[in-house]
């Protein structure tokens, strides 16, 4: 018998995504000019956060393992301090940590939604919320995205039949880089008893809010949130999440949340990594630095009809062919500039795009090289 025999599926599958173009390769050695990553305050790159780090007290004493899950051996006096801090700077009455954003999403809607509630999410959540949707075996309907009335009509045609509704959005969408209406989400939620908003805000921490502390915190209704989740991966240039609500919801996720309980936790060195992240949050000046790029750019593409626009550090720029998005891509990485191309199935046909991420860090000289790039190409 030949030593590792595949299923014949395998071959198959990853034979036609060759064919369609859609084949996912893991790269390395990108691009000079960072127009991709999530690292958008410079956290990461600027070292800014490994200072920070390096200048904490005993850092250096720090576990790298934290020896099992939380409930067994991996708790520590400092991940119940983080915990107490995020909280607080999140206006939250508890917070509990996760691994990741997708632990934290995976782990929140698997296990809070019952069988007998129902679940309402946007159409363009990102694929941890879905995945924990799935399988929390609720049922569960999508709403148009971003459109307040569908959620309303869905609302009012299912809550007499379930017990509890949980309704699920991003509060910035990694895709398109737009904003969800959360002061009408909030109002249509609060309006009748047992309907509760989920708010991701993996897109909006560091670069939303009073010293980053997200779009909710910008808009004034954290507290009319059921849960909310925040990752460390993107703006804090880190790694980890926490899912902050109130005190009950946390004791729940503690007992019941599995990606929470049967994984081993971090690491007190990652943890104080977050720490020092939020630190750094409150003080430098990388959100207003980001912000100026924003403007800047944002000011430099109004004429540009395809590209969406925003107050995020995300942009879009609709291609509508996998051919030309990599033709596009290609292109741009032959002149240094790394942005990222997304095709089907990762979006809809005809919606492939290149996205564009903008960072403190990045100048203005390499926005108007950028643009100069893209608006030379024979699309």
């Amino acid at each position: 018998m030949a030593l590792y025999q595949q299923p014949t599926h395998l071959l198959k599958a990853l034979s036609e995504r060759e064919q369609n173009g859609q084949l996912r390769r893991l790269k390395s050695g990108f691009p000079i000019i960072d127009f991709c990553s999530n690292d958008y305050l410079g956290f990461s790159k600027l070292g800014l956060l490994a200072a920070k780090v390096h200048a904490s007290p005993k850092h250096k004493e720090l576990a790298l393992g934290s020896g099992g899950s939380r409930l067994t051996r991996g708790n520590s006096k400092l991940m119940d301090e983080a915990e107490k801090q995020i909280a607080l700077f999140h206006h939250a009455p508890a917070a509990l940590l996760f691994n990741s954003g997708y632990d934290a999403n995976l782990g929140l809607l698997a296990c809070v939604p019952q069988k007998n509630d129902l679940i309402l999410y946007d159409e363009l959540v990102h694929p941890s919320l879905y995945d924990g949707i799935r399988l929390s075996q609720t049922t569960h309907y999508k709403f148009a995205h971003n459109d307040a009335h569908d959620l309303e009509e869905l609302i009012h045609r299912h809550h007499k039949n379930y017990e509890n509704i949980f309704v699920v959005v991003e509060s910035v969408y990694s895709m398109d880089g737009d904003t969800a209406p959360l002061l009408e989400l909030v109002e249509i939620c609060n309006a009748t008893k047992n309907i509760f908003l989920i708010v991701d805000e993996a897109h909006a921490i560091g670069v939303f809010g009073n010293q980053g502390r997200g779009l909710c915190n910008a808009l004034g209704v954290e507290k009319r949130c059921f849960a909310r989740i925040y990752t460390y991966g993107k703006a804090l240039g880190c790694y980890g999440a926490a899912v902050v609500g109130s005190d009950i919801l946390k004791n729940y996720l503690v007992n019941f949340s599995r990606t929470f309980i049967y994984t081993t936790a971090l690491p007190d060195y990652g943890v104080n990594a977050i720490l020092n992240a939020y630190q750094c949050l409150i003080e430098t000046e990388q959100k207003d630095m980001l912000h100026s790029q924003i403007a800047y750019f944002y000011s430099q593409t109004k004429h540009l009809t395809n590209l969406i626009k925003s107050q995020s550090a995300i942009h879009t720029l609709l291609i509508g062919s996998a051919h030309q998005t990599d033709k596009l891509l290609n292109d741009l990485s032959d002149h240094d500039f790394h942005v990222r191309a997304y095709k089907y199935p990762a979006v809809k046909e005809g919606r492939e795009r290149i996205r564009i991420s903008l960072h403190a860090f990045n100048s203005k000289q390499e926005m108007d090289a950028l643009l100069e790039r893209i608006l030379a190409f024979k699309f």
